[in-house]
């Protein structure tokens, strides 16, 4: 006696797995300088599928910390995003502040109060 087999069962072969299609963004960095103010339309990239990876080591309370903003923002603002989103709008804000403010910026102020 023999068993049917998978394609028997389910009518043909089990649909090929494949990876989500790549999508792709015009919304990228770009400043736009006059004589007198600047204008920066840059946003953070979302969800995107993301090509370049980078490494940051963080400690324990931080990514605490992290993970407590995440679970906040979903409970008290309603909006789900995580960690590397997050991380993503974080950088995208502190880049727009340098851009704004530059020597008074809060990185430049915060760099400047480590060392």
């Amino acid at each position: 006696m023999s068993l049917p087999g998978a394609s028997e069962l389910f009518g043909g072969a089990a649909p090929k797995q494949t990876r989500p299609e790549k999508r792709t963004t015009t919304d990228g960095p770009s400043t736009v300088r006059s004589s007198t103010t600047v204008v920066d339309d840059r946003k953070s990239s979302g969800r995107i599928r993301h090509d370049t990876k980078i490494t940051v080591y963080v400690t324990e309370e931080e990514l605490l910390g992290l993970e407590q903003t995440r679970l906040a923002l979903r409970a008290e603002h309603g909006l789900t995003a995580d960690r590397g989103r997050i991380v993503r709008e974080a950088i995208d804000v502190l880049l727009a502040d340098f851009v704004d403010h530059g020597p008074d910026s809060v990185l430049v102020r915060r760099l400047k109060a480590s060392e």
